[in-house]
């Protein structure tokens, strides 16, 4: 398992200030969402996206990938019963995908669940099959950009469109690729009816990525989640992937919350790996 940390928290900083701060502390990865670089992905031209990827190859930390792929964007949508969005929103997709790969990254988190919810008039089914059309149509050109599509399953608080690992799950089998994976949330799990650690266990074997949080929307150890048995579950399961700090509630600073995450991440791992 490699720690990572996603790039929001930092509002405000320059791109390079932040890779060098999470490398100084302990990081090895940053998660970027795109509306952090541009209110679109194809407005990050390919000489800035050249020189992020430089700075963070100097500062040691490598860009591991994207998340809030839609956040902050108009006219895409996952679950549109319009064809032309659905089209337009699959066209995106793999624009992000190569950004992906130009920044070196390998992972991009389908979360956005204001571009996922269910519109007026469309049932939950109709948006599961505007959603497998988008996504088949997506792939060939994401996993030709060498990079993995990650399911996100949201609390219904978030969204009513994908709220539990099986839905992911079941949506990702409709799409079919072998690009075309689940990802798994802390906070996101909590609002299921099993054990965190159950849910991981059960589904690890068709996960890409792993977000580290608490559903008080603060980083791992910041709240009342126990995560000695999440990473139990995790290094039982041979998970080699990255595990990725999201927050939403940045109020106790940038540097507390990617210190103390980080630091408690790697007590647990250390309790779980010491036997």
């Amino acid at each position: 398992m490699r720690f990572a940390i996603c790039n929001e928290l930092f509002e405000g900083w320059p791109f390079d200030r932040v890779c060098r701060y999470v490398k100084s502390i302990g990081y090895d990865g940053l998660e970027v969402a795109p509306f952090t670089l541009a209110p679109r992905i194809t407005a990050v031209e390919a000489a800035r996206r050249r020189e992020l990827r430089r700075q963070a190859d100097d500062a040691g930390v490598a860009i591991i990938g994207l998340h809030w792929l839609l956040a902050q964007t108009d006219g895409f949508y996952l679950t549109s019963p319009d064809a032309v969005v659905r089209s337009r929103t699959a066209d995106y997709l793999v624009a992000l995908a190569e950004a992906t790969r130009d920044f070196g990254g390998h992972v991009m988190v389908l979360g956005s669940p204001k571009q996922r919810s269910l519109l007026p008039g469309v049932t939950w089914d109709a948006a599961f099959d505007y959603a497998t059309e988008v996504l088949r149509r997506a792939m060939p050109g994401i996993g030709d950009a060498g990079v993995s599509l990650c399911l996100e399953p949201l609390a219904p608080a978030e969204t009513d469109f994908i709220n539990t690992a099986a839905e992911g799950a079941r949506l990702l089998q409709a799409v079919g690729h072998r690009h075309c994976v689940l990802h798994l949330d802390v906070k996101a799990m909590s609002s299921e009816a099993a054990p965190v650690p159950e849910i991981i266990r059960q589904y690890i074997g068709q996960t890409g990525h792993f977000h580290a949080n608490d559903p008080n929307r603060l980083g791992p150890g910041m709240g009342d989640v126990d995560f000695v048995p999440i990473f139990a579950a995790l290094h039982e399961s041979r998970y080699q992937g990255w595990v990725s700090v999201e927050v939403f509630d940045y109020s106790p600073g940038a540097e507390m919350i990617a210190t103390q995450s980080l630091e408690y991440m790697k007590r647990c791992l250390a309790a779980v790996t010491a036997g």
